[in-house]
């Protein structure tokens, strides 16, 4: 079975899947049955390019970035590392969360330039405390729950509303900190709209480890200029641009879509994906069909 992939993946799985052609899809291939893509699009265009195709393993838990509907149409099988990210993404999530709300990055740009801040007495350098604030967790599956865990060891409130169900804008206006844990379809796309960014309170933060669009980016950014909320950002609508204006900000934390990026996860995504490929190529049930 031809295999094809855009990247070499982390880990020693990669060496149990044996003849893997690495390149870019740029011409008709009537050979290749699986496709291995870790963001890289998929759509009727790259469909129309393997007509042969029966599996596209996508290296994350995230599949937005994969045409499902199209796929299912052609009969071809989509599959993600679903569970394994759960941590990692928590982890940066909380780390967001902490470098936001006492303000680590300006304090590590002030020590680094040689500057220190004023005196104990007259600091205007002052953060905010998690301990007794509330978190507002938009999608508590299973990332979100993680975060939800972490936050309660830090003695904060929790509130949560599954997906898009509940009340989300009562949550808005209640968070001192809200966090976004859902996926990037139809629904969710500007989810949180220049209106629903208004119902954040004063001195609130927002995280973003989800994907951008479920944000309107230029809201935002209009809320951050402002002064009145401060956010920690690992994604971005059109990645990897950053508008420059964010990146003006000292207010908003920013990240390079880092949340699943360590040693042990990266590993055990690959590991998913070789299964997965595996398994097609033994006519075998696939381990994480989305």
């Amino acid at each position: 079975m031809r295999v094809l992939a855009a990247r070499r993946l982390p880990g020693e799985a990669w060496e149990e899947l044996g003849d893997v052609e690495l390149g870019a899809l740029d011409e008709r291939r009537v050979d290749v049955e699986a496709l291995i893509v870790a963001g890289d699009t998929v759509d009727e265009s790259v469909l129309d390019l393997l007509p042969s195709l029966r599996l596209v393993a996508s290296y994350g838990v995230g599949y937005d970035n994969v045409d499902v509907v199209a796929c299912r149409a052609r009969g071809v099988a989509v599959t993600n590392t679903p569970g394994v990210l759960d941590a990692a993404t928590a982890d940066l999530t909380f780390a967001l969360i902490l470098a936001t709300r006492r303000r680590l990055v300006e304090g590590d740009t002030i020590v680094r330039t040689g500057r220190w801040a004023t005196s104990w007495s007259e600091s205007p350098f002052l953060g905010r405390g998690l301990a007794g604030s509330t978190l507002g967790v938009v999608g508590l599956g299973r990332i979100g729950s993680a975060v939800a865990q972490r936050a309660r060891a830090f003695d904060m409130h929790v509130l949560s509303v599954r997906r898009t169900e509940g009340d989300l804008d009562e949550l808005l206006g209640a968070a001192d900190v809200v966090s976004l844990h859902v996926p990037l379809t139809q629904d969710t796309t500007g989810l949180l709209s220049r209106e629903r960014l208004a119902l954040l309170r004063d001195g609130a933060t927002l995280v973003n480890t989800a994907r951008g669009g479920v944000v309107d980016e230029p809201a935002l950014v209009d809320e951050l200029v402002s002064g009145r909320i401060s956010a920690g950002l690992d994604v971005f609508v059109n990645e990897p641009h950053v508008p420059e204006a964010l990146r003006a900000l000292p207010n908003v934390v920013l990240t390079p879509h880092i949340g699943s990026a360590t040693v042990e996860t990266r590993a055990a995504m690959t590991r998913i994906v070789i299964e997965n490929v595996l398994a097609l190529a033994r006519g075998e049930p696939l381990k994480t069909p989305v």
